[in-house]
């Protein structure tokens, strides 16, 4: 569960952002920029980086309402393994997946991931979750997600391999998973997965 200040921070930041957007009274868009100055020095305290560093990590709500980003990632099993990719950035293992890209949808999104990230096609086959990050016990994040979740079934028999964000890619038992990189992916998810694998009939899981 996220840390109670960081969440106030962050909507602070949000309201903050969502003001200077629709605020009509240069008064009005002043004190909503002092209120996000505020917000970002709080985020910069509890990371303890420097505040410019927040300030280019938060998403620039001024165009617009403040809403959470979208994160799609994918679980594709078989012979009782889940697929998992190396990151790049920090060499730890995650679900493949990322942010989700404007003009396809949801389903397209994850398995266009996949493909990039692991090397594999895949059927789409279930939305098994839609998670709010902040909610469960990811590595702290000043951002706000909502993170959807997708069983999917390889096309055909395939040997996954690293793609131009990734070191590497490789099925693993639950009782194998490497070092999870846990600002995108938490142990939880692969046993969430797994459960899902074999009970499809599930309902789908909601915050």
């Amino acid at each position: 569960m996220e840390d109670r200040w960081l969440g106030y921070a962050k909507k602070l930041q949000a309201i903050a952002s969502t003001g200077l957007h629709f605020g009509a009274r240069q008064y009005d868009k002043e004190r909503y920029a002092e209120i996000g100055a505020i917000a970002h020095q709080m985020l910069s305290d509890l990371a303890t980086v420097p505040v410019e560093r927040i300030t280019d990590l938060v998403p620039d709500y001024s165009q617009g309402y403040a809403t959470p980003k979208v994160d799609v990632r994918g679980a594709v099993i078989q012979d009782n393994k889940i697929l998992l990719v190396q990151e790049r950035s920090d060499q730890l293992w995650t679900l493949p997946g990322g942010y989700a890209d404007v003009g396809i949808s949801a389903g397209e999104n994850v398995a266009k991931e996949i493909l990039e990230e692991a090397n594999i096609e895949v059927e789409v086959q279930q939305l098994i979750a839609v998670r709010h990050k902040a909610r469960h016990a990811f590595k702290a994040d000043a951002r706000d997600f909502y993170k959807f979740y997708f069983l999917c079934a390889a096309s055909a028999d395939c040997t996954p391999g690293a793609g131009l964000e990734t070191m590497n890619a490789g099925f693993f038992g639950v009782d194998e998973l490497p070092e999870l990189s846990t600002g995108r992916v938490i142990a939880d998810d692969i046993h969430m997965a797994f459960e899902y694998h074999r009970h499809p009939h599930l309902p789908t899981f909601f915050d």
